[in-house]
């Protein structure tokens, strides 16, 4: 792969700054990043002038805009596919009071695109463009149980696959394994996989052409979404994602019988 080192150097500035809500130093940043101070000044001038790097005044420390998350939401936005679930997911998140999320897949990893909140003390922790691996979260199972095999081996290859808990699977023949009953159940489940003490129940959205686009899960902590209580959410989340399928185009009637 041939890169362009101002470029991949411009870009994991924008990377570093945007894990410091206060704001970075030129001299933090040329530490964190390895470049010379001239170099980062360089750079953070031009991204300065062009609207995705801000410096305060009163103390000169720089921080990320919002313009990368503008660029982001105008394609989130020009998904029929936010609009449509929306009423749905709120739906659900009635129906289970936890919060819930709607997931897409970029590459290896899911990115949360929206979120329903639940009225509970203990809330989860997740936002809008986080991303999670696929191999050990409900909604990335979900979604890679109707991929391809050889996307499927694509994407595992791809991925880091490591303990992330004690209950991460790392195994490729075992998550074979699971993603055939998540084919047959129609729904996948994240027992503290990607986090201790949070469970997660994800079932598969579809389009008209029958590829699947999308997911949701229902998120909360061990405590709540207990082993008694799977069916009954497990149940609903099918329920929402099917109907939103079906608002996509997808034939579920046709499918079934396929």
């Amino acid at each position: 792969m041939e890169l362009v080192q101002s470029v991949d150097r411009t870009l994991t500035i924008l990377e570093v700054l945007s894990d410091y809500n206060d704001g970075l130093s030129i001299t933090e940043i040329s530490s964190l990043v390895n470049l010379h101070k001239s170099t980062v000044h360089r750079l953070l001038s031009t991204l300065i002038y062009k609207g995705y790097v801000e410096q305060e005044i009163e103390t000169s420390r720089y921080k990320i805009s919002f313009k990368l998350f503008e660029l982001g939401s105008k394609k989130v936005h020009k998904l029929d596919l936010l609009e449509i679930s929306r009423p749905y997911t709120k739906m659900l998140m009635k129906s289970v009071n936890e919060v819930v999320h709607l997931v897409i897949r970029e590459e290896t990893d899911i990115v949360y695109i929206d979120k329903v909140e639940a009225n509970n003390t203990i809330s989860m922790a997740s936002r809008i463009g986080k991303r999670n691996p696929m191999f050990c979260t409900a909604t990335g199972k979900a979604i890679l149980a109707f991929l391809p095999e050889d996307e499927v081996l694509r994407v595992w290859n791809n991925s880091n696959i490591v303990k992330l808990t004690k209950n991460t699977n790392t195994d490729f023949i075992i998550f074979k394994k699971e993603l055939q009953k998540i084919r047959n159940y129609g729904y996948a489940i994240d027992d503290e996989e990607n986090e201790i003490g949070v469970r997660c129940v994800g079932a598969p959205i579809f389009n008209m052409c029958g590829d699947v686009v999308a997911a949701i899960s229902v998120s909360g902590p061990v405590t709540r979404i207990t082993d008694d209580k799977i069916d009954f959410i497990s149940n609903e989340v099918i329920k929402i994602t099917n109907l939103i399928s079906k608002e996509m185009g997808y034939n579920l009637n046709k499918n079934l019988h396929n």
